[in-house]
């Protein structure tokens, strides 16, 4: 904790959280928890969330049959509890039980299809944050190749 500021102190290295630990931070269950890793963590700026695409995903029963494809708002949703996490882990015990809501969505682009067989990874990073409101900048990549991206803002709230 930064003593004059009653805040966090940002970390300087970076960690890996493991599904307890996101289950831990945010009440998301399956089959609407989209995150199953974080590395790259830097408590108060910035994450990578991990999202290991399967078939047996239930959305893929009707989006499509034939031709499964992640929809784009679970991609965008995936980004907001990668950061959710983020901000609950920064803040500490006192952010427990609370929730992370959506407050925007600013600029979402989909450049390219997912689909089972991808691993997802949501590159989060902080853009401001001032009281219970964060704002984010959210890209998911496969491969490397940028497959959608967005920035975001949140506030945190009791249940």
């Amino acid at each position: 904790m930064n003593a004059t500021e009653g805040t966090p102190a940002p970390a300087s290295t970076l960690e890996s959280w493991d599904i307890a630990r996101i289950m831990q931070a945010i009440p998301h269950r399956y089959p609407f928890l989209l995150v199953d890793r974080m590395v790259d963590v830097l408590l108060g700026e910035s994450a990578i969330g991990i999202k290991n695409v399967t078939m047996n995903e239930p959305f893929f029963q009707g989006h499509f049959p034939q031709a499964p494809v992640m929809p784009g708002v679970l991609i965008v949703e995936c980004m907001a509890q990668t950061a959710g996490v983020l901000v609950v882990e920064t803040l500490g015990p006192q952010a427990r039980g609370k929730l992370v809501y959506f407050m925007t969505i600013d600029n979402a682009k989909f450049r390219k299809p997912v689909v089972p067989g991808d691993q997802l990874r949501v590159h989060v990073q902080k853009e401001k944050a001032r009281g219970n409101i964060w704002r984010f900048n959210g890209v998911a990549r496969v491969d490397d190749k940028v497959v959608a991206e967005a920035t975001y803002s949140a506030m945190i709230m009791d249940r």
